[in-house]
């Protein structure tokens, strides 16, 4: 592991970290029952302020690979995950949630050509498990659209994951541009659901205004620019098995502000599901492409050969 690999690894982590806060914000200081608003407020306002900032916009293939990457990493997978979380009772949808790692390292080995060796499969059951002993609090009837959407969410996120570890980046843009268009992307999505389902925007104190700002900002700008970063410079496994630690921050954020209690098994679970995580940061895997290098595979005759998806003027 490179020197700088557990520092880049740390920042990447940040990400879900922040994610894990988003309930305890949601319910403190926004406006209930507006699930789709909040992921509008989430991702538009963010992704328009990183377009800003780095000042790119897609050229050629990249309009609609930005556009997929999107819609797979926010806006199809963020309602999919308010319509499980509002479908299924307590943290059902964060347990069904879990089992990412196994998702994505399936799609690495169709798409990216990474074989599945047992390390991370096992680390990915273990994490699944660890994750259901902190958030499964209760045995209730499971709404089937409730479960399906879940899956869906985890699916999602899993192939913009692989996806977007597969197609890099285009020539000179960096991560922030990327980030940018996707969240940009995925908000223009979100925004007509939003209004057909909920109607126009509902009126907001200065403590909804606050909680806005902070997921626009910290919980979204910054966090998502953290995560495709680090997919950027990490193997889609590696990155995938930082996704354990927002439930996890969530169990802990709602222990510490929201007094709730953590039992003795919720506990031993969180402790499974870190171990797994770290675990995941160590199995072996295909090396991640370097910024600027185009990604590479296997072929058929057993040499790597650089994979060219986007033209000489767009390979990473």
């Amino acid at each position: 592991m490179p020197a700088n690999r557990p520092f880049l690894i740390t920042l990447t982590a940040l990400a879900p970290v922040s994610w894990g806060t988003t309930y305890a914000v949601t319910t403190e200081f926004l406006p209930p029952d507006r699930p789709l608003f909040t992921a509008l407020m989430r991702a538009l306002p963010a992704g328009l302020l990183l377009l800003a900032l780095a000042r790119v916009l897609p050229r050629g293939a990249w309009w609609w690979q930005a556009s997929a990457l999107g819609a797979l990493n926010i806006g199809v997978f963020l309602p999919l995950l308010f319509l499980a979380a509002y479908r299924l009772p307590g943290g059902t949808a964060a347990a069904v949630g879990s089992v990412g790692p196994l998702f994505v390292v399936g799609l690495s080995a169709l798409l990216l050509g990474q074989r599945p060796a047992a390390r991370p499969v096992l680390a990915g059951v273990v994490a699944a498990f660890g994750v259901s002993l902190v958030v499964l609090k209760g045995a209730g009837a499971l709404d089937t659209l409730g479960v399906l959407a879940a899956l869906a969410s985890t699916v999602s996120m899993s192939a913009g994951i692989v996806l977007t570890q597969r197609w890099g980046r285009p020539e000179g843009v960096g991560p922030l541009a990327l980030t940018g268009w996707q969240l940009t992307a995925g908000g223009l999505l979100i925004a007509p659901l939003a209004l057909l389902a909920e109607g126009p925007p509902p009126a907001l104190d200065g403590a909804a205004v606050g909680g806005y700002l902070y997921l626009a900002l910290a919980n979204t700008a910054v966090a998502y620019w953290l995560w495709f970063r680090g997919i950027g410079r990490l193997t889609a496994t590696q990155v995938t098995f930082l996704g354990p630690l927002s439930p996890l921050t969530a169990a802990v954020v709602g222990w510490a502000a929201l007094g709730e209690e953590l039992t003795p098994v919720q506990m031993a679970g969180m402790a499974l599901a870190f171990a797994a995580t770290l675990a995941g940061q160590l199995a072996p895997g295909a090396r991640a492409a370097a910024p600027g290098e185009p990604f590479s595979s296997p072929s058929r005759n057993g040499r790597k050969d650089s994979m060219d998806l986007t033209g000489p003027a767009l390979r990473r």
